[in-house]
């Protein structure tokens, strides 16, 4: 006995996950439990930590190394919203549908967030003297609503 395949393993993964949420959503205060579904605290989750993986590699390539905040803005977003799409699928969505046709919308999704979002309200504040951490700070939040309706109702649809 091996103890389940790659597969099964991250099955029961993404089930331990979303039966926290549950549980979580459940204790949430002011009628709140009624309103969040799992799987919006579940991104608000996964989507916080990879928006933080996002600051820092943003940090890293506009203070450290230098690079203009449109690119930085493009590397460090492209390596967090990779990040993101695998735990999502795998954790919050428990998605089983193919991977590629999903990738192939997400990457939709993404270059429509990139554009209008990230560097849209990103680049337009940083132009004007908004200090880029909270330019992406600010681009995050508007990101943040769309990105979920979209995974939710579009790419991950087949989710349990």
């Amino acid at each position: 006995m091996t103890g389940g395949t790659k597969a099964d393993n991250r099955s029961d993964l993404g089930q331990r996950f979303h039966a926290l949420m549950e549980v979580v959503v459940r204790w949430l205060p002011f009628g709140l439990s009624k309103i969040v579904a799992p799987s919006l605290l579940g991104f608000a989750l996964i989507n916080g930590f990879t928006f933080a993986v996002d600051l820092v590699l943003l940090t890293v390539f506009r203070s450290g190394m230098g690079l203009p905040v449109p690119v930085a803005f493009t590397v460090a977003y492209v390596l967090a919203f990779g990040l993101s799409f695998v735990l999502n699928r795998a954790l919050n969505f428990r998605s089983h549908a193919p991977v590629g046709p999903q990738a192939g919308l997400y990457a939709v999704a993404i270059l429509i967030n990139y554009l209008a979002l990230i560097l849209g309200v990103g680049s337009a504040l940083a132009a004007i003297g908004v200090q880029y951490h909270l330019s992406r700070i600010v681009a995050g939040a508007c990101e943040a609503a769309f990105m979920y309706s979209v995974m939710r109702w579009i790419i991950f649809r087949d989710a349990k």
